[in-house]
């Protein structure tokens, strides 16, 4: 009787209030929901009764090790994470002024990005220059040649270099930057090759005399090794592919301890080119090693070996009436493996997504590594029969092994967070649009929150405004749901006995 009256007292204002401070409640929802999102990537209702509602519900992850070395994981998954977001030199970078200036001219689009350049030029110090650069005239204006932004002054400097004596860093420098086609590159750089040479075998006899000794044949070393890759690979691009096999093969012998440069990569492309699959599985035998640090290259090339021995006879169909045999089992594993390691990777070589020129840097396992892999190997992958249908068929099913990315690892560590932004740093974003994974979709939640908030505020300011029109249209929306068991309620009276229905009424 109380609870009646209370309720008959209530005024339309009461509702109005109520209705707006649910609107308000549920603004502040979703305004904090949308904030913990942009900063964190997930929503935090959804973290909350993942992390703290499922374990007292009695939903415990059995596959969750032990206290201890859950710690050790944690502490190896960031020093790995760190390790994963590093910025690396991509082993197959095109030519300056052959092969990125070209597409400048011809599109009138900047392919590089000033951060990329920015990166080159600290390599190019690091690898070129020492601090007793000033005891010789040429070495001198080289060293602040490579710390110059203009290309036409970092040209002018080499030239001026080369006047005083025959430089191997100026003629680096003017076969990245000025040489027009790759023919011109390969001259000046053997024309480094001979210079770099006579200083690498002057400072090898000297390195034991003192620190600025071993310090120019640290940078000698790397000179030598850089102008003989380079020569290698202009070997590859004008079709003497045998020639830079044997040219990198001779350069991983010379200097078997220099894999920061990953000769190996390009000599697993050439060694595709050339078709030459056991040779490649040989050196992927090497390197692929638990113990080494992988790459797009490493893992798609091993799926790519693994997929060729079955993608020829491979058809789904079949597949799913008789299962999968233990070669094609090893093949998709293989696949599974290597998207876990880069998930931008399958949309190129699918050509889903629209290639560009392959940054000077690259980040292992994001966008960036996927176009440089993509734009070399796609070749590759389309001369094997049936290897792009194999992958275009299974590659989607490796996200179901791992339902959170960000947290969970299979095969690799967790995918690291910090791809997307040093990405967008490497890719011109003005033409290419940056893949990102996992795609940041809005969780329900925000979507259920954000309609809940606008409806509420909706129906507040109706209330308000027409408190008479709203009540009936209250009563005309009510009488519409209720129609339908009205309806059904009507048949059943119609069709049971009176006596009965009096009797399941009273009940």
């Amino acid at each position: 009787m109380e609870v009646s009256m209370f309720l008959n007292t209530l005024t339309p204002k009461f509702y109005v209030a109520l209705t707006g401070t649910s609107s308000l409640i549920s603004g502040l929802i979703l305004i904090f929901e949308w904030w913990y999102f942009r900063k964190y990537g997930t929503s935090f209702i959804e973290q909350v009764s993942v992390s703290h509602l499922r374990p007292l519900l009695g939903g415990v992850d059995n596959s969750s090790p032990t206290n201890s070395n859950s710690s050790n994981g944690d502490a190896d998954s960031n020093r790995q994470s760190v390790s994963e977001c590093k910025v690396w030199r991509n082993p197959l970078n095109l030519f300056r002024g052959a092969e990125y200036n070209r597409y400048t001219w011809v599109t009138g689009r900047e392919p590089l990005t000033y951060y990329d350049m920015n990166l080159s030029a600290q390599d190019h110090q690091t690898f070129f220059t020492c601090d007793s650069d000033h005891l010789r005239p040429a070495d001198a204006i080289m060293q602040k040649a490579w710390r110059e932004r203009n290309p036409q002054a970092r040209i002018s400097a080499a030239h001026e270099a080369l006047e005083l004596e025959d430089c191997a860093t100026a003629s680096i420098l003017l076969a990245e930057e000025e040489a027009t086609t790759i023919m011109e590159a390969e001259k000046l750089f053997k024309q480094a090759l001979k210079a770099g040479e006579g200083c690498y075998r002057r400072s090898q006899q000297l390195q034991y005399h003192g620190a600025q000794y071993e310090a120019q044949h640290r940078r000698d070393t790397n000179v030598v090794v850089y102008i003989k890759r380079r020569l290698a690979m202009c070997s590859r691009k004008l079709g003497r592919t045998r020639e830079a096999v044997k040219m990198l093969r001779d350069l991983m012998k010379e200097f078997p301890l220099l894999s920061m440069f990953n000769i190996h990569e390009n000599l697993l492309e050439s060694l595709l080119e050339l078709q030459n699959y056991a040779d490649v599985q040989a050196v992927l035998a090497k390197y692929d090693d638990i113990s080494l640090p992988k790459s797009a290259t490493i893992c798609y090339t091993a799926a790519l070996l693994k997929a060729r021995a079955v993608s020829d006879k491979f058809s789904p169909e079949a597949a799913s009436r008789r299962g999968l045999s233990t070669a094609e089992m090893n093949a998709v594993e293989a696949i599974h493996r290597a998207v876990e390691f880069n998930p931008h990777v399958p949309k190129y070589l699918l050509e889903m997504k629209s290639l560009i020129l392959p940054p000077e840097h690259i980040l292992k396992r994001g966008d960036s590594e996927a176009i440089a892999y993509a734009f070399f190997h796609l070749q590759h992958w389309k001369r094997v029969e049936g290897a792009l249908n194999l992958l275009h068929c299974t590659w989607e099913g490796t996200f179901r092994m791992i339902p959170y990315p960000l947290e969970k690892g299979h095969l690799f560590y967790p995918y690291p967070i910090c791809t997307e932004t040093a990405d967008r740093e490497l890719l011109p974003t003005v033409f290419h649009e940056v893949s990102v994974y996992p795609k940041k979709e809005l969780p329900f939640f925000i979507l259920f929150t954000a309609g809940l908030c606008s409806f509420t505020a909706m129906l507040a300011l109706l209330t308000h405004q027409f408190p008479e029109l709203m009540g009936v249209f209250a009563k005309a929306f009510l009488s519409t749901l209720f129609a339908p068991l009205n309806f059904i309620m009507e048949k059943v009276e119609s069709i049971l006995p009176s006596s009965l229905w009096h009797q399941l009424t009273r009940i």
